[in-house]
């Protein structure tokens, strides 16, 4: 649903469409009132203009067409029209569509859809299912910016209400879209009314979010566990009991749902995210996030996208984001980077990640640069770039763009010549002697060796024993109690199959430089982040 790149307001395109009408090209006068509409979904000089077309055209909808690659403004004039010629459930159907692809915009803040009467002409059922699609294009809770284009359609919801009372599916659907829009209590009012009319594991769950979002906890899990009575297979519901379980600190009782959902599909994409994010809330062990980057990376085709892995590793030293090193240590010597390196590093470099293989993709934009130039630009970082985030990172800590810059460099290593087998590969070669050198590019180096482990399971005993390695050599040094000593324990950290003696080794270091200028230095990244 493409919208026009057309610069021309509202106005200047009914401008357009008024001397296409006189002229009597209808099909150039629907084109500039499309568009009118998108730029102004409620002015009313749009609507007369599309009224004027209707009656000149005799009610042909074939000016407004649909397809996959339909005008957005097409669909929503179409839609209008649609309700003018009796048919206001197909035009609804329109104006979600239109709400599902660009939800910020006011398409049904017209008179038609908030006209108390609609819902008369309407089967409860189409306005359930209506509603229900507006849903799916609005987060839980939706954002401020949302809300007043969504209420037209909570409008509809609450004239529907009155004119059938006491259908079930109608006021669950009108819940789901009240908890979006913060009408929290309406929303468990309507979802409690639902399932007094019929009790279904639909208006169960719906219930149970309304109360979930009202803070009334042990009733939204009675609600849940109801739905669990009336639909065991339904392994969804086990997932949210256990979300909503864990939410409140009862991660026992969380995973003991999750382990009821595998087992009975040991598959099922929700408990298996839930359960590595809860299992990780309970130890810190990484290899619970592994595990989980191993399943996403080999179930590419998962019903919905999930945020349990970047939300585990959000913000955590390695796991989420570069970590200060302290004192700016020399860098190698050699000779400067290539322009066009520089330009795609300072594209690329930043202080936070979703997650190791989300690094690890995003550095394939620096595939095609040669060994050479990575190289140089471990030995001279560029400056920070123009943006927004460069100025910041560039103008109130140069040390930490630098090693942004490094940690991207050798992330761009990793994919050097990735036709090479591991084991005998340049890259292997260079990021092991970089990760043992001196320097602030050594546990950059290590960071790109950690990342291959999280992306390639059959390069996880080689990497885990150069980290072990090195932090062993580090934790019997003067240097021990340093920061880069502190960074490499949480390399260590977030190493997939690492040696128990050694993780124990790494939760020593950071243990004892709590307080330390690590956790100064780390909360200095946090908010320059947070600014970026």
């Amino acid at each position: 649903m493409p919208e026009d790149d057309a610069a021309l307001s509202a106005e200047e395109e009914l401008a357009l469409a008024r001397l296409a009408l006189g002229e009597g090209d209808l099909r150039h006068a629907a084109d500039h009132i499309a568009a009118a509409l998108v730029r102004s979904p409620t002015l009313p000089e749009a609507h007369e203009a599309l009224a004027r077309l209707n009656a000149a055209s005799g009610g042909d909808l074939d000016l407004f067409p649909l397809g996959q690659q339909a005008f957005v403004g097409a669909v929503v004039a179409r839609a209008h029209l649609l309700a003018a010629a009796g048919r206001p459930a197909e035009g609804l159907d329109l104006l979600a569509a239109a709400t599902g692809y660009a939800p910020a915009a006011p398409w049904a803040a017209v008179p038609w859809v908030t006209a108390a009467d609609l819902p008369e002409r309407l089967d409860p059922e189409r306005t359930a299912r209506i509603l229900m699609q507006v849903c799916a294009a609005a987060p839980d809770p939706a954002p401020r910016r949302l809300r007043e284009p969504l209420e037209p359609y909570l409008t509809l919801a609450r004239n529907a209400i009155t004119v059938h009372p006491a259908h079930p599916l109608l006021l669950g659907a009108a819940s789901a879209l009240a908890r979006r829009l913060g009408e929290v209590t309406v929303a468990v009012t309507w979802a409690t009314r639902g399932v007094r009319a019929e009790p279904t594991k639909l208006g169960e769950v719906w219930l149970g979010y309304a109360y979930r979002s009202a803070g009334r906890t042990t009733e939204a899990l009675a609600a849940l566990e109801r739905a669990v009575a009336l639909d065991p297979d339904d392994l969804a519901v086990y997932a949210d009991i256990a979300g909503t379980l864990a939410d409140h600190g009862r991660l026992d009782a969380a995973l003991g749902w999750i382990d009821r959902a595998l087992a009975k599909d040991p598959a099922f994409d929700c408990a298996v995210h839930t359960a590595h994010r809860l299992r990780f809330q309970r130890d810190g062990d990484v290899d619970h996030l592994v595990a989980l980057a191993d399943f996403v990376r080999e179930h590419p085709d998962d019903t919905h996208e999930h945020g349990d892995l970047a939300e585990c590793c959000r913000g955590r030293p390695w796991l989420g984001q570069v970590t200060p090193a302290g004192d700016e240590l020399a860098s190698p010597d050699g000779p400067a980077p290539s322009a066009a390196a520089v330009r795609r590093l300072q594209h690329l470099a930043h202080p936070a990640w979703a997650h190791p293989p989300a690094a690890y993709d995003a550095a394939v934009g620096l595939a095609t640069v040669d060994l050479a130039d990575l190289l140089a630009l471990l030995a001279y970082p560029p400056e920070a770039p123009a943006t927004a985030l460069g100025r910041v990172l560039g103008g109130q800590d140069p040390a930490l763009w630098k090693r942004c810059a490094q940690v991207w460099a050798c992330l761009g290593l990793l994919h050097h010549r990735t036709d090479e087998p591991w084991e005998s590969s340049t890259r292997r070669r260079v990021l092991r002697e970089l990760a043992t050198g001196p320097g602030p590019a050594a546990d950059a180096a290590l960071f790109a060796l950690v990342t291959a482990a999280w992306v390639d399971p059959a390069t996880r005993a080689d990497v885990a024993a150069v980290v072990a390695g090195r932090l062993t050599e580090v934790a019997s040094s003067a240097a021990r109690r340093t920061p880069v000593a502190v960074s490499l324990a949480y390399l260590a950290r977030a190493t997939p199959a690492l040696d128990p003696a050694a993780r124990a080794t790494a939760d020593t270091l950071i243990a004892g430089a709590a307080g330390g200028p690590l956790r100064r230095l780390w909360r200095r990244l946090t908010a320059v982040f947070r600014r970026g």
